[in-house]
């Protein structure tokens, strides 16, 4: 792992702490636009350096996008579509309490995808279709949406939202919407469980950060 990589683990530490700490909201709160600063375009952060996905972009072709290397799991376009329909879902629906990007702005249709759901508990063969059909241009778009929405949401919200469970009646709308699949309601368990803060963590910064990881390596694999 390089270095900017590794500042950004020890960052995380720092994140994890300030938001368990009741002493300075507004310092958590800018740590956290700066972790996901690295993990989205440049262009929706501002961000002085090249992002983790700036770099994945640069020189990506749309075959390499696309594949599954034999023994692995997902594609390139698999990870960046499933960490931006999780990101939209936990931040506007959980912590907001508001539609989805995905459903506001009709992005199934724009993506020209058959799935409303996260990718959890996927059967291989979805994931495959998904891979092949799924348009990259637009892909690329909605996670930028859904960034710039997550960054809109955590710069307003209280510090007392933060110590706040998610609650049930959100995680509801998760079936309404068919956000995860019945096979994935381990994942849906796991977010009730959590508060705000908690999601800010996970999957807000670090389940991208090991997607975009994952996506690095099959890159590398091309």
């Amino acid at each position: 792992m390089d270095t900017q990589h590794k500042t950004w683990n020890e960052l995380q530490k720092h994140l994890q702490k300030a938001l368990a700490s009741r002493s300075d909201h507004a310092a958590a709160i800018e740590l956290f636009l700066k972790q996901h600063a690295m993990l989205h375009a440049g262009d929706i952060s501002w961000s002085a350096e090249a992002t983790f996905d700036d770099q994945l972009w640069q020189g990506l072709d749309e075959a390499t996008a696309r594949r599954i290397p034999s023994g692995a799991e997902h594609s390139i376009a698999w990870c960046l579509w499933h960490i931006a329909r999780i990101e939209d879902l936990c931040m506007n629906l959980l912590t907001a309490g508001r539609s989805q990007v995905f459903v506001e702005e009709g992005w199934q249709s724009r993506l020209h995808i058959p799935f409303t759901d996260t990718g959890n508990a996927q059967p291989a063969s979805d994931t495959s279709l998904l891979s092949q059909v799924i348009d990259l241009s637009a892909l690329r778009t909605y996670r930028n949406a859904v960034g710039a929405r997550t960054r809109e949401i955590v710069q307003i919200l209280p510090e007392e939202a933060l110590r706040a469970r998610v609650q049930p009646e959100r995680l509801q709308r998760i079936w309404r919407d068919g956000a995860v699949l019945p096979e994935g309601r381990e994942v849906v368990e796991y977010w009730g469980g959590r508060t705000v803060a908690g999601l800010l963590l996970m999957p807000a910064t670090r389940h991208p950060f090991i997607h975009l990881n994952e996506a690095r390596r099959l890159k590398a694999l091309a």
